[in-house]
């Protein structure tokens, strides 16, 4: 299928290096916002480089979607409206509204719609997932040094958003209650969140994440009735831990420790990608997996939103 890719930063470049090389896909060119940087990208592969969005499409099948954040609804609209299947990088949209406008779009289009979750196609989630049933205490932590890339959006639809679509697709069932808190440090938005969600089926999620830390972590925990599962997607580590009863003797636990392969996830998330629109099958990581994973992050943002008026209260001697 004939592929573009609008945006080609820090992670947009990748999308154009991994189509050139995929068999399912023919790269045909580039468009961003910097002349200069979509002129090398393209140089690289051998491609041409596009002005516009416009002057792209016509030439594409497929398109992935690298641009900022606060740009994801515009040029993903303008795709979908050209009758293209799009990959939208994470989020799929600013506003859950947004989000909800393109998955419509999509199906009015006929168009496949995919976004770019990229933890559901990290080696070491392909081998945990079989391990992973009815969770009833999910943990994540998701730490990052400072970066002024991703900052045009807050540390929720920057980071957490990752872990969000990952605790959806477990199918914990709707949200109950959220609590969370956050801060401001070094950017205009939130750059520490922490999360608590509950589900109506009793399931508890505690998420943190952070983009000011001095250190780097990728860590998913999950405790269910009879083990306990934790994931390390940074050095794609896993371990179960399971409960073994023995008659007549006391319980113990059993650890088993997997690793994930070499696979790049951003290969398999496009080569995925390619294969929904080549057959018209539901990506992996669908339009509506990524509105509902917006809706929750606004959800998040909502409690953090009180979390601070309730705080500033406090801080005037209110009581409330």
């Amino acid at each position: 299928m004939r592929a573009g890719v609008i945006g080609v930063g820090h992670l947009g470049q990748h999308h154009a290096r991994l189509y050139a090389s995929l068999s399912g896909a023919q790269l045909v060119g580039v468009s961003d916002q910097s002349v200069e940087r979509a002129a090398v990208v393209a140089d690289r592969h051998g491609v041409r480089a596009f002005s516009t969005v416009d002057e792209l499409l016509p030439q594409v099948d497929v398109v992935s979607v690298a641009v900022p954040t606060s740009g994801h609804y515009a040029v993903a609209k303008a795709c979908l409206l050209a009758g293209k299947h799009v990959l939208v990088e994470k989020p799929l949209a600013v506003t859950p509204s947004e989000a909800q406008e393109l998955v419509q779009l999509a199906k009015q289009k006929g168009c496949c719609l995919q976004v770019g979750h990229s933890e559901r196609f990290n080696p070491i989630m392909a081998l945990m997932r079989p391990h992973i049933g009815r969770p009833v205490f999910m943990e994540c932590h998701r730490l990052s040094t400072f970066s002024e890339r991703g900052t045009d959006v807050d540390v929720v639809l920057d980071l957490m958003i990752h872990d969000l679509d990952l605790v959806l697709s477990l199918h914990p069932g709707p949200v109950e209650e959220v609590r969370a808190a956050g801060v401001t440090v070094l950017s205009s938005s939130i750059d520490i969140a922490t999360a608590r969600i509950q589900f109506t089926n009793g399931c508890v999620a505690n998420l943190t994440s952070s983009r000011v830390s001095m250190t780097k972590m990728r860590r998913f925990r999950l405790f269910q009735k009879d083990s306990y599962v934790s994931i390390d997607f940074q050095t794609r580590h896993g371990m179960i831990a399971r409960r073994q009863v023995k008659a007549g003797e006391k319980p113990t636990v059993e650890a088993e420790q997997l690793q994930g392969g070499d696979e790049e996830p951003l290969k398999l998330q496009l080569a995925s990608f390619l294969n929904a629109a080549r057959t018209g099958t539901r990506p992996v990581v669908s339009g509506e997996d990524g509105a509902a994973a917006v809706e929750v992050a606004h959800q998040v943002l909502q409690a953090i939103a009180a979390f601070a008026a309730r705080q500033e209260e406090g801080g005037n001697g209110i009581k409330g």
